[in-house]
């Protein structure tokens, strides 16, 4: 059995504070529902009604997240045998190591029933209620009950302890908990992206290069801190309509609320025009296993999110196994969580595809609250508008992130309709050009997203925070991202654009006007420092050319990228 007790961060010391963890749920799960509901809703989110990762677990992808490390930071702890009297030594779902806040786990304390059924969302082996990333190694961190001894401060360390786990390298932490703004310590706190757990997920995400995903809770008297971040991914859920997860569920607590609501708590929502919520993911009627290995079944974002960190193995382990391959058009920067983040987000569901291509293969049309699709919104019609308010860019498809990223790495110049790039611009007004090999077919959609880093540095006298310290936030740099005919040079010939002033993401799905050649432009038209601000490009567009692509590959894919042509 693997030893539980981890090792602190260099140059701290452990900081035992357990604290026994009430087994409520924190207001992002909507409570357990008897068994005995005819669908089981996490062998069919994970598969094709879901988000079809079950066909990359299956020959000839065999991707099951192995090798791969990921994270979770929660109120509580997974159970593990050997450790706690309550787990199951042939639990179904076996996290590789458990801790409180920065130091080993005490026996059982901190257990928690919430905890164990967002790790079996993640990595559960069970052949009925398989996992999204099965074979994926977990390490977990409990922060203790929330109580006056307990808050922001230790919620960081404990996930920068995570961070630090596997040599430094892991590649996505769950959080799918949360701080109600009562309980900040800022006067008038507000969703601003200051409050210090934000500040510290901005800065962890991009120190120690790593994904997180949060469990999206905006609204009325909720735990909505860190969900004003720009670093990562906030996630919606959906429900089933026709055994399919096709329309976000009327339960989120995830959408703009409206101001003009007068009854109940404060509204809650990020200060300006910047939106909540980049993903939409299955959440409604999950079954999943409580710490001693038993079923239970519950609703909430509490278990959207982790179906897109467990993604993140998933792709991380197709990325390593190109980069080991030595696949052209490939590298290392397929870890950025930069380009995890374009990847996921612009490979999204917003339409189904009518199966000839021009809507890229997309297996769904997924539904707001009011019935309405992507199509419907103020974020298709306004180019300052980025994201759906409540459906981000999309609802979550696992395979289709995989054909994206294995589009392959390209550099700006002539690039193929599929891809991503991982680049940067040093200056204001600098910008880059990706020109489209063939014409694009007119009628069919483009998707393209770009994202980059909020940059927050740590007031510390080294590199690691410890408890007391604080965080400086940079000022947002601004790009921009343009689709412009291919022999255009000003801006001002334009097709589309994505251009939002207060976010760190820019989005473009439209139809392409007429079949012809065309490029993107990424511009950056404010720098927050004169060092190089990275982004990462994901784009998927349809050639004039191109044949209608097959449900599933026959055979197995090469070392190489294949983009489609």
């Amino acid at each position: 059995m693997a030893n539980s007790v981890g090792q602190a961060s260099a140059g701290k010391p452990l900081r035992n504070k357990a604290r026994q963890v009430s087994r409520l749920s924190l207001g992002l799960s909507l409570g357990v529902i008897a068994l005995g509901v005819p669908a089981f809703a996490l062998s069919t989110s994970v598969a094709g009604e879901g988000i079809d990762a079950r066909r990359l677990h299956e020959a000839p992808y065999n991707i099951t997240g192995k090798k791969i490390a990921i994270g979770q930071v929660e109120i509580g702890r997974p159970s593990q045998f050997g450790i706690d009297k309550l787990a199951a030594e042939n639990s179904p779902v076996q996290v590789g190591r458990i801790f409180e806040i920065d130091g080993p786990a005490i026996a059982d304390e901190s257990v928690d029933g919430h905890a164990a059924n967002v790790a079996s969302v993640m990595i559960s082996n069970d052949k009925t209620f398989r996992g999204v990333a099965p074979d994926a190694f977990l390490y977990s961190a409990a922060i203790g009950t929330l109580t006056e001894f307990t808050g922001q401060q230790e919620e960081c360390l404990a996930s920068q302890h995570v961070a630090l786990r596997n040599s430094g390298d892991v590649r996505a932490t769950n959080f799918s908990f949360g701080e109600p703004l009562s309980r900040d310590e800022r006067p008038n706190a507000v969703l601003d992206g200051n409050a210090l757990l934000t500040q510290c997920i901005d800065w962890s995400s991009r120190v120690h290069k790593l994904l997180y995903v949060i469990a999206g809770n905006q609204g009325r008297g909720g735990i909505p801190i860190p969900t004003d971040n720009f670093n990562g991914i906030n996630v919606a859920y959906s429900r089933r309509v026709d055994g399919r997860f096709v329309r976000v569920d009327n339960a989120n607590l995830t959408s703009e609320p409206l101001a003009t609501a007068t009854q109940g708590p404060s509204v809650e929502t990020n200060v300006g025009a910047r939106r909540s919520i980049n993903l939409v993911a299955p959440g409604s009627d999950i079954e999943m296993f409580d710490p001693s290995g038993s079923l239970t079944t519950s609703s909430g974002t509490s278990f959207a999110a982790p179906h897109v960190v467990a993604t993140v193995a998933l792709l991380q382990e197709f990325g390593d196994r190109q980069f080991r391959a030595g696949a052209s058009n490939w590298s290392l920067d397929s870890r950025e969580s930069l380009v995890m983040k374009s990847v996921i987000l612009n490979a999204a569901d917003k339409l189904a595809d009518p199966g000839d291509g021009s809507l890229l293969g997309m297996a769904r049309t997924l539904l707001d609250e009011g019935g309405k699709d992507w199509t419907e919104s103020d974020a298709y019609e306004s180019q300052a508008i980025p994201l759906h308010a409540e459906l981000g860019t999309g609802h979550l498809n696992a395979f289709r992130a995989y054909e994206q990223l294995a589009g392959g790495q390209w550099q700006p110049g002539v690039v193929p309709t599929t891809g991503w790039s991982y680049s940067g611009l040093a200056s204001n007004d600098s910008s880059e050009d990706y020109t489209f090999e063939q014409p694009l077919k007119g009628g069919s959609y483009l998707s393209a997203t770009l994202s980059w880093e909020r940059t927050v540095t740590l007031n510390s006298e080294d590199e690691y925070f410890d408890i007391g310290e604080s965080f400086t936030g940079s000022p947002l740099s601004n790009l921009d991202l343009y689709l412009m005919p291919a022999d255009a040079e000003d801006i001002s010939e334009s097709v589309w654009s994505s251009v939002s002033t207060e976010d760190s993401l820019e989005h473009i799905f439209i139809p392409v006007p007429t079949t012809g050649n065309y490029k993107l432009r990424v511009i950056q038209r404010q720098a927050s420092s004169p060092e190089m601000q990275p982004y990462a490009l994901a784009w998927w567009a349809q050639a004039e050319q191109a044949s209608v692509p097959s449900p599933a590959p026959s055979s197995e894919p090469s070392a190489s990228p294949s983009p489609e042509q």
